[in-house]
């Protein structure tokens, strides 16, 4: 209890007292809601009767009268707690005591009234009876706003934002708008798969071997058959083994797990969209695609065209269409065509890139391709024509042996779809398998270390031709969003492990606050601003050194403290 925080015990001292009257503070009652607040603005009828429930956000008391706001899923609307309509007998107490002085922000309230439209035109509910539905004992980081209309303590630190998603949702709305595009733009590809007769399908998440992509797995251990088992890097083998059973058109929304890095653009656990067609290939698959992200964006916002950081990108079809060999003449003077690895090689040095022995010609056709093109396609632009080294899946180009029939679809700068006319010669799969495996010993640690003979057998049996296409759903989400993080199209994104709050003294915490304002200050000032005797000064600056949450600095202009 010594760890809870002076607000937080008057909330604890407020349970315990409503408890003392018999109020349970977490009734499991249900409460019978007649309206939301979108419905009621949208609706309004003077005189309505309602029953809404929600977290009460702000409240001015005025004596024997109070405005506040009840915030449910759909916003916020004003309410109105007068004594004498909610106390109309002698005992005046439930206005008065529990209202007034056991009732914090946060709390969720369940309200019966009815509507009336303020003196200023404001629509809001007068309220005639509230019932307690649970009792909020931390109270939440809602932003003040000053007598100016300037915000202060807003809740937009990106760490305790994505770690405290909940309170995020709470006292930022824009966020909840995110995640309701998100669940329209599911909603939107899978009608859009539906309509074309393709079936949603589930495979599995462990499996015996991570294929499908080259990644590092998460690896875990099956105690009964006493076997290792991989979470999913990819599902493209399994969905293509359900076109080998006789499905013409089957899609999936996977979560997948790589145990890589994460940045702005990557976390390790993921959500990505596979479809696959029989009878058709890359060339009809990057017409469906530009068709089915135009779909997308008009139901997500209505429009084709979206902001991104400084880009306006339209994703209404066509798009352009480029091969990879013809962007890295344009961009570089360098045409890869028919060029050794050794050729290529030198050619990558040539541009300052990176490179080692362990690549192989495929690999360094992507650095390169990386590193000086990628970044300016802007406008949805798909890039083809894959060298075969690339693409260990997918169909050998019909005209040129050295390439395959691949695309990419890149969009400011980054790839969010993949698609194949995927290779169905169950040899020819072996042998590309087999090159991969090479390249692992070799040290591409982006080459697969796996060959699937159960796959290579499902080959044999025949595969129809087919083409398919995998999305990163929360990149496109991201570029429908206006959002530069993935973390923000993620209800809980991937968090280092949180550090242990330090228990410091008030003396500590309030400098630290005069730190906090100033970020640095000279050590006379900040012992001045703090007011505290020479006995607490030495002993609070050395708390806050030794806890490194302070430091201490020489300058030729003198010390400094800063906050660590």
């Amino acid at each position: 209890m010594s760890q809870l925080s002076e607000q937080e015990l008057v909330r604890r001292d407020k349970l315990a007292k409503l408890r003392n009257l018999g109020i349970n503070p977490y009734p499991a009652d249900l409460y019978p809601l007649t309206h939301l607040t979108g419905e009621i603005k949208k609706n309004f009828k003077e005189g309505d009767k309602v029953k809404i429930a929600g977290r009460l956000m702000s409240r001015r008391i005025q004596g024997n009268a109070s405005f506040a706001e009840l915030q449910d899923s759909e916003g916020r609307i004003q309410v109105y707690f007068n004594r004498d309509e909610i106390c109309p007998g002698e005992d005046k107490s439930k206005y008065n005591d529990i209202y007034k002085k056991l009732l914090d922000i946060g709390d969720f309230i369940g309200i019966e009234g009815d509507l009336f439209t303020t003196k200023v035109g404001q629509k809001s509910v007068r309220v005639t009876d509230f019932t307690l539905l649970s009792k909020s004992l931390k109270p939440l980081p809602l932003p003040k706003e000053d007598a100016d209309g300037n915000l202060h303590d807003a809740f937009n630190d990106p760490e305790l934002r994505y770690r405290q998603r909940y309170a995020d949702l709470v006292v930022n709305p824009k966020v909840k708008e995110v995640f309701i595009k998100r669940t329209k733009l599911f909603n939107a590809m899978r009608n859009f798969f539906n309509e074309a007769g393709y079936y949603e399908v589930e495979t599995p998440i462990l499996q015996p071997i991570p294929g499908g992509a080259a990644a590092r797995p998460f690896i875990t251990h099956h105690n009964s058959l006493d076997i290792p088992l991989y979470m999913r890097i990819a599902n493209e083998l399994y969905l293509k083994r359900l076109i080998v059973g006789g499905f013409d058109g089957v899609y999936e929304f996977s979560k997948n797990f790589r145990n890589e890095g994460m940045d702005r653009t990557h976390n390790p656990e993921f959500t990505a969209m596979e479809v696959y067609v029989a009878y058709k290939d890359y060339n009809w698959m990057m017409d469906f695609c530009e068709k089915l992200l135009e779909h997308c964006a008009i139901a997500v916002n209505g429009t084709t065209k979206v902001t991104f950081g400084e880009h306006e990108v339209d994703f209404k079809a066509p798009y352009a269409r480029v091969t990879m060999a013809d962007s890295i003449k344009h961009f570089t003077g360098f045409d890869i065509t028919g060029k050794s690895e050794d050729d290529i090689r030198e050619a990558a040095k040539s541009m300052g890139i990176e490179v080692d022995d362990t690549m192989g010609k495929g690999k360094l056709i992507d650095e390169i391709f990386g590193e000086k093109c990628e970044g300016n396609y802007i406008q949805p632009t798909f890039i083809t024509n894959y060298p075969k080294e690339m693409s260990p899946l997918c169909k050998e180009h019909r005209d040129n042996p050295d390439l395959t029939e691949r695309f990419e679809l890149m969009v400011c700068g980054k790839e969010i779809a993949n698609a194949y006319s995927e290779l169905n010669d169950p040899i020819d799969q072996r042998e590309r398998f087999e090159d991969q495996l090479k390249l692992a010993q070799k040290g591409d640690d982006e080459a697969t270390e796996f060959i699937d003979h159960d796959f290579l057998r499902a080959l044999e049996y025949g595969m129809p031709p087919t083409s398919g296409m995998g999305i990163g759903m929360d990149r496109l989400l991201m570029y429908l969003t206006n959002n530069q993080s993935i973390q923000e199209v993620l209800f809980f994104p991937q968090m280092r492990p949180e550090k242990k709050a330090l228990a410091i003294s008030d003396e500590a915490k309030e400098v630290l606050k005069i730190l906090k304002d100033a970020e640095k200050l000279e050590l006379t000032d900040l012992k001045s601003k703090s007011g505290l005797s020479n006995k607490k000064w030495d002993k609070t600056i050395k708390e806050l050194t030794k806890n490194n949450l302070a430091k201490v600095e020489k300058t030729d202009e003198g010390l400094f403290v800063e906050i660590v």
